[in-house]
């Protein structure tokens, strides 16, 4: 139903322009999430996606700036990889072409919490 003339229609991945996460890379990228939110580090998330990149923003709080940021860039897939890490300060921590690898040093980090 709109309001005021206004329809908001939620963006589906797959979609002529816009790029998505497919089911297997979101059920990884939400464990990770989860398993992060157990140990305490993440309290929030947000997904960006748009026409050049789909975006996961990880948060320790809500009202920050968010701590990682996973993003799928398909036009970087036959050259740097389509999959990278962003920290907090924008700089790119990992970039590669599987997203298990772009995901290691989080894995790895949540190993060191548990320890």
């Amino acid at each position: 139903m709109s309001v005021g003339g206004n329809v908001s229609l939620f963006p589906v991945p797959g979609a002529p322009g816009q790029v998505g996460f497919d089911r297997d890379e979101l059920t990884r990228i939400l464990d990770l999430y989860g398993r992060m939110v157990a140990a305490g580090l993440w309290r929030d998330y947000a997904m960006d996606l748009g026409r050049d990149a789909a975006v996961f923003s990880c948060f320790r709080r809500a009202t920050e700036r968010p701590e990682y940021r996973i993003e799928k860039r398909p036009a970087l897939r036959r050259k740097q990889g389509q999959w990278a890490l962003v920290g907090e300060g924008g700089a790119v921590l990992k970039r590669g072409h599987e997203l298990s690898g772009v995901l290691a040093p989080l894995e790895r980090k949540l190993v060191r919490v548990v320890e």
